[in-house]
């Protein structure tokens, strides 16, 4: 390496120290000058053309030219002037050595994810690029050799070294359809191209999701194509392993066409070519694997090239209509004419069912006004069979186009492994609810394209497609699904049908799927890659491109599409209106906030039926939209809801049940409508038990938003904007042994922490305040999802009484057998309380809170005022209450969360082994958080936010806490399934692998400044 460092110095002037890269035939040396300039030093491999290389430098000279702002290098002269020195090596053979500028940036295949948006940035540069080398002109870019697409039918001829009959058919067809468009391809003016953007020669800068395209190298493999071949080549890399390889593609195609505009034909070539371009890239593997056969890399290098070739979801007909979609032409040729043909015959069609329907109400089945399927992910024959009830006292009646629902519920609508998977949701036709036998009419002449019976459960029934054309012939297809199946008895494939002929009749809940009598009609104006399944419904993240292909049937209806669409609620939308009637200071979740419509144990449902994981709300301990406590909520508001002046059992079994699980001192329970007012009062019994005013509370809490709990929780009071802390208040440290000052090396940081107490009492006493209690949440929540040490609490308390205080534990986050191991947290320190205050889980998301003290306590408080909450105790909120409780014990909810934290908290400490970013793991049951760090130790905020925002992107809504917000929460309803827990722990690993080795910018201290500081 030396010699060539000389050879540097010595012909370019520059001095640096040299890093040998990986290069297949060259040596490839980076460059670091003293002076922090980067270069690339290129030796080329002894006997390289020089013509080739002179190619290359021109080709960079001509971009550098043409359009300077392309992230491409720049070849650097030699001190004589020349670009290309020939030099020999330490072994005395002539090498060709050039230089160029170093460019920023890793390796497109070592940085994730492959988002949409990097991707379409990327099709931008390729498009930008070609651009650029339109008029570049060079003898070497025409030669014979194997990358070269035009010329792929080589393999034809090397076909047997692919032994695998299957594989190799494939290959075959793959062959077969590009020599069909082979005289198309060579139809297109040719020009200079890069011809080898492989995920490899592509450079992509930037952290936790902030990425650009920074470098497009190595172009050693350049040659006059059509430009389309670029785009081919690029997509062939672009879609392998990619969790939506269709979406991939169009994104890098909408980018190159918004450089580089392409036109229908070329957008038509785009996926013959690149699936011939993998199946260039199979056939020289096999040959490869040939000459060197101990090579295991060979043959696991084909492996994404095979999956991708092999996927059989990937329908080829439709990758071109959603390119020529991405492109904003015409999903199929005619679409335009067919859409205009169809509208223009509006109002003149034969009645499907042979009655005027400008009168049929709308039903509706959205996702934000139906309930149907109680549980959306099991949708029962029985339910279905009861659809047609929407709509009551109605024969006939509409279900809309465009509509989400969740009554598609199976997994063959997900396209993924989890629950909470991407999902088909968005209906493409319009339903026709009437009774069984009705006749349809067929609004227009065609003939069958295909007839079948889907017999399952759930599925079409009886269904038939027909073919239609235009005037002009361009075709396009009727869809008629729950049909008697008779149907097939009586056509074929191939048969005409009259236009107004009574063609088929809707069938039973028998005959049909399940459903309730109803006819679902679809439009589509393409047959291409529909078949077999025919999709009636697609994923909302895919919408736009699916209503170009299967528009609003209204028009075949006599109707104006208004009538049939339907138009979910706008987030953005509500969005601006609540910045306009809220406080902006009411925040939401997430940089793309998540607007809820529905909700099911543990999983939640935007306005297009999206589902998510709710890994966050613990308010909803027993899960969301409860069946027995719709059902208790109903029938007691059926009844009677009164308060507590008044005798009723519910308030008096409610607080049995309660009781029946704390330990004896606690007897008396006071009932209230909130967190915020449960510590409220307990302040109000602190005081009147001891007649002091004081307070101890650890730093960083939380006890709710009135005035008087703001007062104890510095999470508020020392916030920005925040009041401060009040004269009658002391804070003492968290007992957090990771970060705190007592670690988990020193056995004694219990009593350490414990001891924290001391002073602060006494500064309480030395301002007449006096001590009237200490309160902590049990385990801080704000504070960072905190277990402190055992033994800590029992001594904080012994301290608190010894001053004539009252112990308050608020237990909100932690009790109700959250903890798995434990019914309330302070069981866990073998510590009892004088008081215990409960709030949101134990409503469910009805308004209770509840306060639980001693006997003593409760007569002391007694001596004072009535005490009296409108509502708290309310005949609804005891049935309700104590329906939690008694949930929570039937369904064995407290046990579920001991398994669950324990297979979620086992992952998350093999996830910390193996992140340095993770610095601690820490919690119980299903209270558990994860401490985010910078290189440093520092606390991580800005990978807790990414995270936090990705695993949202994946579908898992999680949260965040801790002083520096760097702790993601994970306090899921305590109904969560195995099958979530991996779906957590999986996608948390695959989200910190993007986040690689990520460390903040330096902060300047304005004395010693940092390159790039922007100080100075």
């Amino acid at each position: 390496m030396q010699h060539w460092m000389n050879a540097l110095n010595r012909h370019w002037g520059i001095a640096a120290e040299l890093r040998q890269l990986a290069g297949e035939y060259d040596l490839n040396f980076l460059a670091e000058a003293a002076n922090g300039a980067r270069y690339l030093l290129k030796v080329m491999r002894a006997g390289c053309d020089p013509a080739l290389v002179q190619m290359q430098i021109g080709a960079l000279d001509h971009i550098g030219a043409a359009a300077p702002g392309l992230p491409v290098a720049k070849p650097v002269a030699a001190l004589d002037g020349s670009k290309l020195v020939e030099i020999a090596d330490a072994e005395g053979l002539a090498r060709l050595v050039w230089v160029q500028e170093a460019l920023p940036g890793a390796c497109y295949a070592d940085v994730t994810p492959h988002s949409e948006d990097l991707i379409l940035r990327l099709g931008r540069v390729l498009g930008a690029s070609d651009r650029a080398l339109d008029g570049f002109a060079h003898p070497a870019l025409t030669r014979d050799f194997k990358w070269d697409l035009t010329a792929a039918r080589w393999i034809e001829g090397e076909l047997d070294v692919i032994h695998d009959d299957t594989r190799r058919a494939l290959i075959n067809g793959i062959a077969d359809d590009f020599a069909r468009v082979e005289d198309q391809l060579n139809a297109l003016p040719r020009q200079a191209i890069h011809n080898d953007a492989n995920d490899y020669n592509i450079l992509v800068e930037g952290e936790l999701g902030r990425t650009a395209i920074s470098g497009l190298i190595d172009f050693g493999d350049m040659c006059a194509a059509p430009k389309v071949c670029e785009l081919a080549i690029a997509g062939a890399y672009v879609v392998l392993d990619h969790p939506r390889p269709e979406r991939a593609l169009a994104a890098l195609v909408r980018g190159y066409h918004a450089a580089n505009r392409l036109s229908v034909d070329e957008v038509e070539l785009i996926w013959p070519l690149l699936r011939m371009r993998l199946a260039v890239s199979v056939v020289n593997s096999a040959l490869m694997a040939l000459q060197v056969p101990d090579d295991p890399y060979v043959t696991i290098s084909q492996g994404p090239a095979w999956r991708f070739l092999e996927n059989t979801a990937v329908k080829g007909g439709l990758v071109s209509a959603r390119l020529r979609a991405a492109c904003g032409f015409p999903v199929t040729e005619g679409a335009d004419r067919i859409r205009d043909h169809i509208d223009a015959h509006r109002g003149s069609y034969p009645a499907l069912i042979g009655e005027d329907l400008a009168q049929a109400p709308m039903g509706s089945l959205s996702v934000e006004t139906s309930t149907y399927p109680r549980d959306p992910f099991h949708m029962p024959v029985e339910d279905a069979a009861r659809l047609g009830a929407v709509v009551p006292d109605a024969p006939i009646w509409f279900g809309s186009y465009n509509e989400p629902r969740l009554i598609y519920a199976g997994p063959a609508f997900r396209s993924g492994p989890w629950r909470a998977s991407d999902r088909r949701t968005v209906h493409l036709g319009v339903d026709i609810f009437a009774p069984a036998g009705t006749l349809l009419y067929a609004p227009l002449s065609g003939r069958v394209e295909a007839v079948e019976n889907r017999s399952d459960p759930l599925d079409y029934g009886g269904v038939v497609i027909l073919h239609h054309e235009t005037p002009q012939g361009d075709a396009f297809y009727t869809l008629y699904g729950h049909l008697d199946p008779e149907i097939c008895d009586r056509l074929k494939p191939g048969d005409p049908v009259a236009q107004g002929s009574a063609f088929c009749r809707l069938g039973t809940p028998e005959q049909n799927g399940g459903w309730a009598p109803h006819a679902h009609f679809q439009l589509a104006l393409t047959a291409d890659g529909m078949a077999p399944d025919w999709p009636g419904v697609a994923d909302p993240d895919d919408i736009t491109f699916w209503q170009a292909i299967c528009p609003n049937p209204a028009a075949l209806l006599n109707l104006p599409d208004e009538k049939t669409a339907h138009f979910p609620t706008s987030k953005e939308a509500v969005w601006q209106d609540r910045q306009a009637h809220f406080a902006p200071n009411l925040r939401l979740s997430y940089d793309d906030p998540v607007m809820v419509v529905r909700g099911w144990r543990h999983h939640l449902f935007d306005e297009w039926g999206r589902p998510y994981l709710d890994a966050y709300n613990n308010v909803p301990h027993v899960g969301h939209a409860h069946p027995r406590l719709q059902a208790v909520a109903a029938e007691q508001l059926g009844r009677v809801n009164t308060n507590t002046r008044y005798l009723h059992p519910a308030q008096t079994a409610f607080a049995d049940k309660l009781l029946s699980k704390l330990p004896d001192p606690l007897q008396v329970c006071f009932f209230v409508n909130s967190g915020s007012e449960a510590n409220e009062l307990a302040l109000r019994l602190a005081r009147a038990y001891s007649g002091a005013t004081g307070i101890v509370t650890p730093d960083h809490g939380y006890h709710g938003n009135t005035t008087g709990a703001i007062d104890i929780s510095a999470y508020k009071f020392n916030a920005p904007g925040g009041i401060g802390p009040s004269d009658w208040v002391e804070l003492i440290e968290v007992a957090d042994d990771f970060r705190g000052r007592f670690r988990r090396d020193d056995p004694y940081r219990a009593r350490k922490f414990a001891d924290l107490v001391d002073p602060a009492i006494a500064a309480l006493q030395a301002k007449g305040h006096g001590l009237a209690g200490f309160i902590a949440e049990t385990f801080p929540s704000v504070g960072g999802q905190i277990i402190p040490p055992v033994g800590y609490l029992p001594a904080v308390y012994d301290k608190v009484r010894a001053a004539g205080g009252v112990c308050i534990a608020d237990e909100v986050q932690t009790g109700l057998g959250r903890l798995g191991e434990y019914y309330f947290g302070f069981e866990q320190q073998g510590a009892v309380p004088d008081i215990v205050v409960l709030g949101k889980p134990i409503g469910n998301g009805h308004p209770i809170g509840v306060v639980i003290t001693t006997r003593t306590i409760a007569d002391s408080f007694a001596q004072g005022p009535e005490f009296f909450s409108t509502f708290g105790g309310s005949t609804l909120s005891c049935r309700i209450g104590k329906e939690v409780l008694d949930i929570v014990d039937e369904e064995g909810l407290q046990d579920n969360a001991q398994r669950m934290g324990a297979r979620l908290i086992d992952g998350l400490r093999q996830i910390e082994g193996d992140f340095v970013c993770v610095g601690d793991v820490r919690g119980m049951g299903l209270f558990l958080g994860v401490e985010l760090v910078n290189p440093n130790g520092s606390e991580a905020t800005e990978i807790c936010a990414y995270l936090k925002n990705r695993m949202r992107d994946h579908r898992i809504l999680i949260g965040s806490e801790g002083p520096k917000d760097n702790i993601l929460k994970i306090r899921p309803p305590l109904t969560i399934e195995a099958e979530d827990i991996d779906m957590i722990l999986i996608t948390l690993r695959d989200i910190l692998e993007e986040v690689g080795d990520y460390a903040p910018p330096a902060t300047c201290d304005h004395t010693h400044h940092h390159s790039g500081c922007g100080c100075c």
